[in-house]
């Protein structure tokens, strides 16, 4: 990586420099805003309290990210197909199909590592943030939300829930629609429980087919003040009853919660 001008933090997890400090969409790598410093767990919630997250490749020091524009996924406006609204249903009634929450977070993560994206050479979800993440997991701050056919687990996804906000981080299917039956699942948790947005991060046209898109810095950081505050988050449990939220009848399932 080419020197850049960049802020090298300490160990004082508050260090991180304001994001208006963040490099401009004209850089070599816009929305890059500092690098260095550990991934324990009292920085990483300074770091997302912030609309900061960490996102580096193997060789590279822990890189600090606060891009402009952000891409969100508004609850509200998840688009649900009619091929996916079919998909569903049928999820929903048939025996041997579950949604899980939280229930083999290591499976999850590791399952995302494994997943390669288009035009990446390797994966970012290194040793290290996966022990980071897995300890904040066991912490009761990040979450993941499992799809389960016949027993086996076929695909999910998983990000940190703080207040009334949840950040995505990564999914994966191994079953067609398995990794869309579960962000499924997170949008009708998140309108049930005042959850306005969901955080993508970055742009893809994926995304943006399931109705995210992207907003400014400032309006996302507007957000975060309003849904980072006192009020205490949610109970991260799964109930069928969710599915109402889409629009989709519930239906009991025979698995464990």
């Amino acid at each position: 990586m080419p020197d850049l001008d960049l802020c090298w933090l300490d160990d004082d997890a508050a260090a991180f420099p304001p994001t208006a400090r963040a490099l401009g969409e004209n850089s070599i790598a816009p929305g890059l805003l500092a690098a260095g410093g550990g991934l324990d767990l009292p920085r990483l919630e300074a770091a997302y309290r912030r609309g900061i997250f960490p996102w580096y490749s193997e060789g590279q020091p822990v890189l600090w990210w606060s891009p402009d524009p952000r891409m969100v996924l508004p609850v509200g406006e998840f688009k649900l197909s009619r091929s996916l609204r079919k998909t569903l249903a049928s999820f929903i009634r048939q025996p041997g199909c579950e949604l899980r929450f939280d229930s083999a977070f290591e499976r999850v993560i590791a399952a995302c590592a494994g997943t390669l994206r288009e035009g990446q050479r390797g994966t970012w979800i290194l040793p290290p943030l996966r022990r980071a993440y897995s300890a904040w997991h066991r912490a009761g701050a990040v979450h993941s939300i499992e799809t389960w056919v016949d027993g086996r687990l076929v695909g999910g996804l998983y990000g940190v829930g703080l207040g009334r906000m949840f950040f995505g981080e990564s999914m994966f299917s191994h079953a067609s629609n398995a990794s869309k039956i579960a962000l499924a699942a997170l949008v009708a948790f998140c309108r049930a429980h005042g959850i306005a947005l969901i955080d993508c991060q970055q742009n893809t046209a994926h995304l943006a087919s399931l109705g995210a898109r992207e907003i400014s810095r400032a309006e996302f950081e507007r957000h975060l003040a309003l849904n980072l505050g006192a009020e205490g988050p949610p109970r991260w449990t799964y109930d069928a009853a969710l599915w109402a939220q889409l629009g989709l009848d519930a239906a009991p399932q025979t698995g464990p919660d």
